[in-house]
Formats: structure tokens, sequence, C-alpha cells
């Protein structure tokens, strides 16, 4: 799949992955659509990604409201006449445990996560039939191995896994590509918008960011298999891999590293 002049969606296009993606896509010479809440930072990513603005689009999205989601369709198709590519990205995550976290909280999760992967898929879905498209679902390791102190992150990205695979086989044999990608912890403003017990963010992130990986290598790594059409790719460290594989088979044991591993982490909920 080459990706020259081919339109891209990208969700959560203001910082971290979904920034990285779309001036990756961008360079590579694909048309994008930006989409995140804040107007500003799609402007700032427009203005590498795109200077002169010709073939970029600002849609100032909540991905929770499905009419903006729709919104973000219509745009797009007003302005570029078809969609080529739809990277759900935008995403949001938290820190605690699930005895402390208030409920609201677990449902902001699943809003963002899940229904602004259902919805964007929802709308964009017959015009990336209509281009034998593909579908890119920014997941994570969390939606292969359950982390704890993360409850509703991992719920919310093992349930968009499950939306992304069954679309995946519902549109087997009509062109529709679908790549779920699980990268490992990522140097991005998740963490620092993270949500903790109560639903405020927890600001600095407690983890040492310096050995994490980086947004660009990430959106690199998307950008070749999305080219590929690859349908999985993870892109973590080998023991972060290798947890999924062992998961499959040994799962008390993977449950028991894990638990120490989160548990030893700074500031721990857990």
């Amino acid at each position: 799949m080459t990706l020259q002049n081919k339109v891209a969606i990208i969700t959560g296009a203001s910082s971290g992955i979904g920034r990285a993606c779309a001036i990756e896509f961008a360079r590579c010479g694909c048309r994008v659509v930006l989409a995140a809440r804040n107007v500003e930072a799609l402007r700032q990513t427009t203005q590498t990604a795109d200077p002169d603005g010709l073939r970029t689009l600002i849609v100032p999205t909540d991905v929770s409201d499905e009419a903006q989601c729709r919104r973000l369709v219509e745009a797009t198709i007003e302005r570029f006449g078809g969609i080529d590519i739809l990277i759900c990205n935008a995403g949001l995550s938290m820190r605690a445990s699930m005895l402390e976290v208030e409920p609201n909280v677990l449902e902001q999760l699943m809003a963002v996560n899940f229904w602004g992967t259902a919805f964007c898929v929802k709308h964009a879905l017959p015009y990336l039939l209509d281009s034998r498209g593909i579908v890119v679902g920014i997941t994570s390791i969390a939606a292969h191995v359950g982390l704890p102190g993360r409850t509703g992150y991992s719920a919310s990205k093992f349930a968009m896994r499950g939306l992304l695979e069954t679309l995946r086989t519902e549109y087997r044999g009509r062109g529709l590509g679908v790549l779920t990608v699980a990268p490992g912890f990522t140097a991005s403003d998740i963490r620092r918008r993270a949500l903790t017990a109560d639903g405020t963010p927890q600001g600095n992130s407690p983890r040492n960011e310096a050995n994490m990986l980086s947004a660009n290598t990430v959106a690199q790594a998307i950008r070749r298999a999305t080219e590929r059409r690859k349908r999985h790719l993870t892109i973590a460290p080998t023991t972060d891999k290798l947890s999924i594989f062992v998961n499959k088979f040994w799962p008390q044991l993977v449950e028991r590293v894990v638990l120490r591993k989160m548990k030893n982490e700074p500031q721990s909920p857990i």
C-alpha cells in the first residue's frame, strides 16, 4: 500500500503517538485529517506536518461524542472526497486500584478508548470499504495482559481489540484491512493525563520515561505496518512481547510477574 495521496484520519493527533503519526504519514505524502479536542495543539502539529496547510485538515473532535465522530467523517469527505486510513489513537489512561476508583472514571475510560473507536469506525466504514482501506487501532500491551492498577484502561483496550478483530472477520473478503497495534510504555502525555481514583489527572508521571519507546519510533513502525497491510504489530521490549505469548499457556505465571512489576513501580496504586 503506497501512502502517496491517501487520505488518513488520525484521532488524538494533538500529542504523543497521534501527533507523531500525523507528521510521519504527511511526510510520506498522505493527506491527513487531524482530530482532537485541543485545537491549538492540532495547529502546532499541522505547522510541522504540513506548513502550507494544503494537505491537512483540522477537525476539533471529542471522540466520546458520536455526533462529533460523524462530523469528523463528513468533514473529511467534504474536503478530500474519501477515506483510505483510519487511525484510532485517541486514548485515556488511569492509575488506581479497583477498590478505590470511582465508577465514573471507568466510564470515561470506556467512552474514549472503546466508544471513541466504535463511533469513528461506524461512520468511516462505508468509505473504507469503498477504498479497500485500513483501520489502525492503537491498543496496548494492556489489551492482551491485564495490568493491575489500570483496570479501566485494560478493560477498554481489551474491548477495543475485540471490536477490531471482529471487524476484520466480519468484512473478510471485502478488502478491508485491520491493523491492531500494541505499543509498550511510550513517552507521551497519556500518563500525565492519566486519571487517578477520583478522576483528577495525575500530572507528572512517576515513571522514568528515559528508557521508554519514543512516539516517533512507534509512528514509524505503524507507518511501515500500514504500508504492508499487516494484521498485528507489537512494539515493546522482548519481555513484554513474551508475556503476551506465555499468557496463552501459563497465565498464573504471567499474573505473578506482572503483579510484582506493577507493585514495584513508583507510587504504585496497588
